[in-house]
Parts: structure tokens; C-alpha cells; sequence
């Protein structure tokens, strides 16, 4: 089994994510690095919307690897996860050969040429580098859990009816979470451990004018201001980096220069995605609902 080792130090992560549009605090470009060189899977907590899935992504794009998602959801099993047997050609493999008796039939379907790979699978079986991104695991059963172990621990696979499969390069592996339930010990004890959390303003700032070069920059630190402002008032969601950047191209497009009350109220739907918080923030920022 080979490694990654994508990155030849912390400094060497920053200008490769930076260059992908993806800035790096000293926090997170230490452990991916630490990560990469150490060959261990990286697990990433925060809130929605701060850059979980987009640091898999940066670091697929920055290394030229390809991007294997497993996207977790609540029912999500083996079959979808790691393999399943391709049973309609199995079934026509055993109806061509019915005359030469099963056993004979029965060694020749279950090859890798009948097994369907599903993300986990593919990510240990190319040759090529690869980030195995598995996202939102907090929001698979915790069976699932169970499943990655293997996976995360040794990097390999193992099918009853063909022995174990080793990597054959270790792909550098994110898995994400919400933290919306506990992950197992078993599972964190693979895993080197990240929390990213909303950035300060000044790494925002840098964010929102990297994302909307048009963007000035008394503009960007409006905006972010009052996005800092809207995420301290315990809205049901508050906004996300992704809704500041959204935030900044709307202003772009309405042609706004100022953030001035009219021009929150009319695009306030870019940032508050629940009635009851945009009646929350109307009322606190002193904004009618239709104008004055």
C-alpha cells in the first residue's frame, strides 16, 4: 500500500488550498497536513455551512486527485456504502452455464467481475490518488459506524466470498459532521480531529473578496459585520459562509454599493431561511416588512 503524501508542509497546504479559492487558517492547514503525512483519516465537526465539504474538495482539486463522496443519510447500508453483487448478471452468468452444474457456476460469480463498488470500495481499489470525502456521517444510522471501521482503520475491505481487499494507495480521507448525534469512540480513535467553526471577520472578509473579486472592500466588511451581528441573535439557522459569499454576489447583482436598511430587507432571503427568523431579524434591525 502506498501513501498520499500530497503536501510537503503546513506553508505548502495554505498556497495549494489558497490557490483553489479555499483559505486555510493555521489550525486546518496544520492538521491536514498532519493528516497526510501521518496516513490518518481526518474527521471535521462544525456547523453547517463553514467549509467541511469544501476542504475535501480544495484538497481533491489541489493535488489533482480524484473525489470519491460517500453522502451519509439515514438508511444508508452496506449495499450503498461499500458493495453489492450485480445479481441480474450473476443470474444470467448461472442461466448460460446451467449445464455446467453449480459449483462450477458458483466459483465463476462471485469475481470482482460481478461486484458492484460503491464509494468505500472505489476510493481503496484505484491506483490513482485519491480523497475519499464521506459526508454527514453523523446523519447515517450508527450501524454505519461499524461499516467505516475497517475501512478507516486498515483501509481495506473485506467480502466473504472473496477474501480481503487492501488499498492499493491510500486515499486521504474527510469525513464530516454536523455533530447533530455522538460518533462512536471506535470511530474518533481512527481519526484525527478538526472543528471549524464560523471564521472571524477578517478571514471572512478575505473569503467573501476571494469568492466576489467585485466586491469592494467597506462593502465585504459590512456585510460580514451584519452576518456576525444575524449569528449571534440564536436564529434556528444561522448563516453560513456559503450565505455570506451567496450574500455578496446578490449585492453585486442588485448593484448595491451600501448596506443600507432597503437593501437588507429586500435581499434578507439570501441569509435567513426560516420565516421566524427573518420576523426576528425585521424587528431587531428595526426593518418593516414591506418598507417605509
Amino acid at each position: 500500500m502506498t501513501e498520499s503524501g500530497f503536501f510537503a508542509s503546513v506553508d505548502d497546504v495554505v498556497d495549494r488550498l489558497a490557490a483553489r479559492g479555499y483559505l486555510a487558517s493555521a489550525a486546518v492547514a496544520t492538521t491536514v497536513f498532519l493528516a497526510d503525512r501521518l496516513g490518518r483519516p481526518l474527521l471535521v465537526e462544525g456547523p453547517a455551512g463553514v467549509g467541511k465539504t469544501e476542504l475535501a474538495r480544495a484538497v481533491s482539486a489541489a493535488t489533482g486527485s480524484r473525489l470519491v463522496r460517500l453522502q451519509c443519510y439515514e438508511g444508508v447500508d452496506e449495499a450503498r456504502a461499500l458493495y453489492e453483487w450485480n445479481h441480474a448478471k450473476q443470474l444470467l452468468r448461472i442461466t448460460a452455464g446451467r449445464d455446467e452444474g453449480w459449483e462450477a457456476a458458483r466459483a465463476d460469480i462471485f469475481t470482482e467481475e460481478f461486484l458492484l463498488a460503491r464509494p468505500l470500495l472505489t476510493a481503496i481499489t484505484g491506483d490513482e490518488p485519491t480523497v475519499l470525502l464521506v459526508d454527514e456521517v453523523d446523519k447515517a444510522d450508527v450501524e454505519v459506524e461499524g461499516l467505516l471501521l475497517e475501512v478507516l482503520g486498515d483501509f481495506q475491505v473485506t467480502v466473504p466470498e472473496l477474501g480481503t481487499i487492501v488499498a492499493k494507495r491510500k486515499p486521504f480521507t474527510v469525513l464530516t459532521s454536523n455533530a447533530t448525534r455522538d460518533l462512536s469512540d471506535a470511530l474518533r480513535r481512527r481519526c484525527l480531529f478538526l472543528h471549524i467553526d464560523f471564521p472571524d471577520a477578517e478571514l471572512e472578509q478575505r473569503i467573501v473578496r476571494t469568492k466576489v473579486p467585485g466586491v469592494d472592500e467597506a462593502l465585504a466588511a459590512s456585510l460580514v459585520r451584519v452576518v456576525g451581528a444575524l449569528r449571534a441573535m440564536e436564529l434556528r439557522k444561522a448563516p453560513s459562509v456559503a450565505e455570506t459569499v451567496d450574500w455578496a454576489r446578490t449585492l453585486l447583482a442588485l448593484g448595491a454599493d451600501t448596506l443600507d436598511d432597503d437593501v437588507v430587507r429586500q435581499s434578507l432571503g439570501v441569509i435567513v431561511k426560516h420565516q421566524d427568523d427573518a420576523t426576528r431579524v425585521r424587528d431587531r434591525l428595526n426593518l418593516s416588512e414591506a418598507g417605509r
